[in-house]
């Protein structure tokens, strides 16, 4: 059978993705000076303006006026002339400390809030994650790494983008890229056509194999026409806005939560990091090709309230055997330790490592903060 699947990505300079990076810059601020932090920081930018709030209980000082130009300096606004530039933009802050009656569930090592979380992995990839969500993710940061490294190649650029792939399978086989849109601000007084034949050879080619590309593909280039208003000048930005960006793309559930500017002790984030890291190490160990966790919380008490695995048909045991070894390791000090503490010591999630996390994805991602990419559970399940 055949059929297509698409998912898109934005760069670090969409303005959703700047509130993310904000919110994640505050995170991390805090945590570096106190790793029992707790932080659920929102972020709103508009023209000339961000506006970032939230609850805070922490020992550390938050320079949020030196966080945010910094966090929109590095994305590359630096021009006043576009309508939103570091040096210039209008910066308020509403932090304020976080309820006692949310504390007193968090304090006794509960899940923050109620919810359901999933994890997925596939083999599709060597990141083992799917392969549209992948291509969109790399496609926008290769227009960031030839603005920021290669501006010889595309001096035009700037730094809002959107990407989208579209990807035919047969089965569950993936066997060509159908459709690659992609949307670049860019300088005034620049074609189109060159725009188009740029990305085409300097980003397309570069990002997607050739085996995957064939005389019928199709190429979407700024299809609206001239993209030169961008960022938060073209349109508002709101922190937690681009989940399914952040996650699979679509293919997977999303259990509703985002996760930028959120502490660890927050399942939202913390279990969902979990949820992917057994599922991929699932998938890694040769137990199912395709694997799909979910786990649900209620808010104060450590234990999730459910565990379902679901491996589509491609598992080389039955899933109830797999949740059930899941949960036979997942208690308290245990392999698997699903409870928020054991997640937040397996894990290491007390670092300020998450910025880096807020665009182009928080999985199938290589760098060493990402510890929930690692591999360290295969030993494990290759003992069922």
């Amino acid at each position: 059978m055949s059929y297509l699947f698409t998912s898109e990505s934005v760069s670090e300079g969409h303005p959703d993705k700047v509130c993310d990076q904000i919110s994640d810059g505050v995170l991390d601020s805090l945590l570096h000076q106190d790793p029992m932090s707790r932080v659920a920081c929102e972020c709103f930018v508009t023209t000339g303006l961000v506006l970032v709030g939230g609850e805070v209980t922490t020992k550390g000082y938050v320079d949020v006026q030196k966080i945010v130009r910094d966090v929109v300096k590095d994305i590359g606004y630096t021009e006043a002339g576009v309508g939103f530039d570091a040096d210039s933009c209008a910066v308020l802050s509403t932090l304020h400390a976080q309820s006692p009656d949310i504390a007193q569930g968090v304090d006794t090592g509960g899940a923050g809030d109620q919810g359901m979380m999933f994890g997925y992995a596939c083999s599709e990839t060597p990141e083992l994650m799917p392969m549209p969500i992948m291509f969109s993710h790399k496609l926008v940061k290769r227009l960031a790494e030839i603005r920021k490294k290669e501006n010889g190649l595309m001096p035009y650029l700037r730094p809002d983008s959107k990407s989208q792939v579209t990807i035919e399978y047969e089965g569950k086989k993936p066997v060509r890229v159908h459709t690659v849109v992609i949307s670049t601000q860019h300088a005034p007084k620049v074609s189109q056509s060159k725009i188009k034949a740029d990305v085409i050879e300097h980003v397309i080619k570069k990002v997607i194999p050739k085996n995957l590309l064939d005389k019928n593909t199709k190429y979407f280039v700024n299809p609206t026409g001239m993209f030169e208003i961008g960022g938060p000048h073209g349109d508002s930005g709101l922190t937690g806005r681009k989940i399914v960006v952040d996650t699979y793309g679509g293919r997977a559930p999303h259990g509703g939560g985002a996760f930028s500017g959120k502490d660890p002790t927050k399942v939202d984030r913390s279990a969902a990091y979990a949820a992917r890291h057994i599922a991929k190490n699932i998938v890694a160990s040769g137990l199912a090709s395709e694997c799909q966790i979910q786990v649900a919380y209620a808010i104060g008490v450590k234990h999730p309230v459910s565990i379902q695995v679901q491996t589509y048909g491609t598992g080389i045991v039955p899933d109830s055997e797999l949740e059930q070894f899941i949960k036979k390791n997942s208690g308290e000090g245990g392999a698997i330790d699903l409870t928020p503490r054991g997640i937040i010591k397996r894990l290491d999630l007390r670092r300020p490592i998450y910025r880096k996390s807020a665009a182009y994805g928080h999985f199938g991602r290589t760098e060493k903060e990402f510890s929930w990419e690692k591999l360290d559970l295969v030993k494990l399940f290759n003992t069922l």
